[in-house]
């Protein structure tokens, strides 16, 4: 198992320091300090450090602590920076010391009109916000996701010599999205708040691409049309959260739903020149859980390789932060 973390070359992103349950980050130009329980350790700078450098600081609210309530609070302002603000994800790295993927032409299997663009990198414009829950419209450490997803998905195409079907589920703003849409995807994007599904085709707007399919929806009753219709995908992207309610009043509760939710995308994950990318933010999940989860509701033989193990940050002293597990498949 490993521990995956963003590529030192994106240079709109940075972990400066972390501890005393804080984390403060650089996106772009403005620096942010906000709580993060998994910093159990002592903060290197100092705390008038931190102050200097921050712009602005999330201050928990009443709420706080409460189950759906547990991230809502204010965000303080230290210095003038905008409520919303843009930065830049340069990526395409693919284990490549050039910073760039290259592939070689498709097979002659379909028309020039539907050959998938042959990407050298990945690129994408991602706006970001200050939102009441802490969160700013982006996971930094979900960097090597994307990647993953780009390179599989350029891989697929040139193997398939068309556009691979990719289906993004619990998608949110849609880096994930973009990623698989700049490798050739014909993408899918679903998610059951249609704020941050308005916010996700700003972001594709602003990224040069076009043409990605867009549901505001639960994300279990999706699945089980797709799978009754007899639909596949090349491609299928999950990012659960620990509970929350579709469009319509639906209940998701992690530990009581993603095991039907995975047999969901065993039936619609197409039986070769595919991947799935599972990720989790439960503190209660490990890498291994994820894997038999996986193993399990899709029925995998014992010996089918799988990827896994945690994504992190590291802050500018060298502190690990790890914020999330993942499980993939490729086949």
């Amino acid at each position: 198992m490993a521990t995956e973390f963003p590529s030192d070359r994106w240079k709109d992103y940075e972990l400066l320091d972390s501890g005393d349950g804080m984390k403060l980050e650089r996106f772009g130009g403005f620096v942010l300090s906000r709580p993060e329980p998994k910093a159990l350790w002592s903060k290197e700078l100092s705390q008038k450090e931190w102050d200097s450098a921050a712009h602005v600081v999330f201050t928990p609210g009443a709420g706080f602590g409460k189950a759906g309530k547990e991230d809502s609070g204010t965000w303080d302002r230290l210095k003038a920076m905008p409520d919303q603000w843009w930065i830049k994800y340069l990526g395409g790295f693919g284990g490549n010391s050039s910073g760039s993927l290259r592939f070689a032409p498709y097979p002659g299997k379909c028309s020039p009109e539907e050959q998938p663009p042959k990407p050298a990198t990945l690129s994408m414009n991602l706006r970001l916000g200050l939102t009441s829950f802490k969160h700013v419209g982006v996971f930094p450490e979900q960097a090597a996701n994307w990647e993953y997803i780009f390179r599989n998905t350029s891989e697929i195409a040139a193997s398939i010599g068309q556009r691979p079907k990719v289906l993004n589920l619990f998608a949110y703003t849609g880096a994930a999205s973009l990623a698989a849409r700049a490798a050739g995807a014909d993408v899918t994007h679903l998610d059951s708040v249609r704020q941050v599904v308005t916010w996700a085709h700003e972001n594709q707007d602003r990224s040069g691409m076009d043409g990605i399919r867009w549901v505001v929806e639960d994300a279990m009753k999706f699945a089980k049309r797709e799978a009754r219709r007899g639909n596949v995908y090349n491609g299928i992207i999950l990012d659960p959260p620990a509970y929350g309610h579709g469009p319509d009043g639906e209940k998701w509760k992690l530990d009581e739903c993603l095991f039907e939710m995975m047999r969901n995308v065993g039936q619609i994950l197409a039986p070769e020149n595919s991947f799935m990318v599972l990720n989790l933010y439960s503190n209660g999940f490990s890498a291994v859980l994820g894997e038999t989860v996986v193993r399990q509701a899709l029925g995998l033989k014992a010996d089918t390789p799988l990827d896994s193990g945690e994504l992190a940050l590291k802050d500018k002293f060298g502190k690990v932060l790890p914020l999330s597990i993942f499980v993939r498949l490729r086949r």
